[in-house]
């Protein structure tokens, strides 16, 4: 079984991965390009019994458009966002932004949620799934 490291910049919080993710998706949402710093969060879901966490984290919790809350792990040291669970699904599920494996190998988004506020300017891979 394949296994893939996570980890922030200072490499002080880590996530060991085992498998492929369930699922691996962009999120064109205002809160994702606020976190990320970029113009989408790119993500990986695994099931929370392939995941095993190293290191110290803080957590925020945002709440989003539906209501659902999503708690954010991150490094108290660097401050990189290493994973993330939404409240009620956290003991079956952990997302993993896909930038914290360092890896261009990471098997390609395939689900594309939040094209409303897509920046209009960014290109797609062809064969996605949009939700609109």
């Amino acid at each position: 079984m394949k296994s893939r490291t996570a980890s922030c910049s200072c490499g002080q919080l880590s996530v060991l991965t085992l498998g492929e993710p369930g699922r691996v998706s962009i999120c064109h949402c205002l809160a994702c390009q606020r976190r990320t710093g970029s113009v989408f969060g790119a993500q990986a879901r695994f099931p929370r019994d392939r995941v095993t966490i190293s290191g110290e984290s803080t957590t925020w919790v945002r709440v989003g458009d539906e209501g659902s809350r999503v708690a954010f792990h991150f490094c108290p040291v660097c401050g990189a966002t290493v994973y993330y669970a939404v409240e009620g699904y956290d003991e079956a599920s952990i997302a993993i932004p896909v930038g914290a494996f360092a890896d261009p190998d990471f098997p390609a988004p395939l689900f594309s949620v939040y094209e409303e506020r897509m920046h209009r300017w960014v290109p797609l891979p062809p064969g996605m799934e949009h939700m609109r």
